[in-house]
This record gives structure tokens, C-alpha cells and sequence, in this order.
């Protein structure tokens, strides 16, 4: 068994104000934090992986196929691999949750991960 402390951990600032903290890879997925300030945006991109959140505090917009869908804390989501996704912190409140990949996203480049058009 692995066990893997935010603490020891040290976050990535992916984008501006938006920060990741890998936390454990398994053989099958892996999850990390993430946390966002208010009035940060991450830009739409896509993955292969499955990815499965939480949001813990605050509210996060995401944006979807065009459509935003708002997820507040306790609130879980799922995207397909694949699918082309962005999201943004409209609230005054700092967003913090949890995304778990399947397969394993363990210390991907996060500069090379989101599409820039």
C-alpha cells in the first residue's frame, strides 16, 4: 500500500493560479488535488484518460461541449476520455477537489496537456 500526504507533495502551478498536487498512481488510475483561485481558468483541453472529481470547496464552472455545467462542493462529476473540456472559478471562494484518471495520469506536463488554439 502506498500513502502519499499533500504535504510532502509539492503542487504544480499548471496555469496561472491553478495548482495540482499528484497524489497516488496505481496500476489502473491515479488521482490528484487541485486547487483554484477565484477568477482562474483552465483552457479547454483533452485527455485519453477517464476523469472522475469532486469538488470539496467552493464552485467551479466547467464548460462543456459549449454548455457550462456549475459543480459545487460535494458535487461529483465524470468526463470521457477524449472529450474536450475547460473549466473557471467564477466564485470569490477558493475551489479545491479531486480528480481521479483512469488510466494513470502520474506527472503529466501540464504545459503540453491543455490545447492551445
Amino acid at each position: 500500500m502506498d500513502v502519499v500526504s499533500d504535504a510532502d507533495v509539492e503542487a504544480v502551478e499548471a496555469v496561472d493560479d491553478v495548482f495540482l498536487t499528484q497524489g497516488a498512481v496505481g496500476e489502473d488510475t491515479s488521482i490528484q488535488r487541485f486547487v483554484i483561485d477565484p477568477g482562474a481558468e483552465v483552457p479547454e483541453h483533452d485527455h485519453p484518460h477517464e476523469q472522475i472529481g469532486a469538488v470539496t470547496e467552493g464552485a467551479l464552472t466547467f464548460v462543456v461541449d459549449g454548455e457550462e455545467l456549475v459543480v459545487e462542493a460535494g458535487d461529483t462529476y465524470s468526463i470521457p476520455g477524449g472529450e474536450p473540456h475547460g473549466a473557471r472559478n467564477d466564485g470569490d471562494e477558493t475551489v479545491v477537489g479531486y480528480d481521479i484518471f483512469s488510466p494513470p495520469r502520474a506527472n503529466p506536463d501540464w504545459q503540453e496537456s491543455v490545447t492551445h488554439d
